[in-house]
């Protein structure tokens, strides 16, 4: 799998979380995390799903090129929600039917993006440290 699939992958689904969250917060948080939300959960639901869909339109691929920056900022973004989503399960005590498949997917995806991740940064570290 080439870096612009997998980058073009891991940013639609950033991109479908984020569609998700805007048109139904409390649906994706009880599917998610088995819980209700407030009327302020419902706000900051769809403000966090702006920020995954806005995540997801930066990192897409543009032609044949991807950056470093996303291609880091996808690595990041799945790293830490994995680790996140399994802490809320494990210590949290959240339940949700959807809580372990997206554990298992933002792993997978932080999993296959580490080593293009690390080509792209060291390869852009190493180009301006020689200028």
């Amino acid at each position: 799998m080439t870096t612009r699939m997998l980058e073009t992958i891991a940013a639609a689904v950033e991109v479908t979380a984020g569609l998700a969250l805007i048109a139904d917060p409390a649906f994706v948080v009880h599917l998610l995390v088995g819980a209700s939300l407030s009327s302020g959960g419902m706000a900051v639901g769809r403000v966090g799903g702006f920020g995954l869909l806005s995540l997801g339109l930066a990192c897409w691929p543009s032609g044949a090129v991807v950056t470093a920056r996303a291609t880091g900022a996808l690595f990041t973004y799945n790293l830490l929600s994995s680790l996140y989503i399994a802490y809320l399960s494990v210590v949290g005590g959240f339940v949700g039917i959807l809580l372990w498949p997206a554990c298992a997917l933002h792993a997978f995806l932080a999993l296959l993006l580490v080593r293009p991740t690390y080509i792209a940064v060291r390869a852009e570290w190493l180009g301006s440290s020689q200028v």
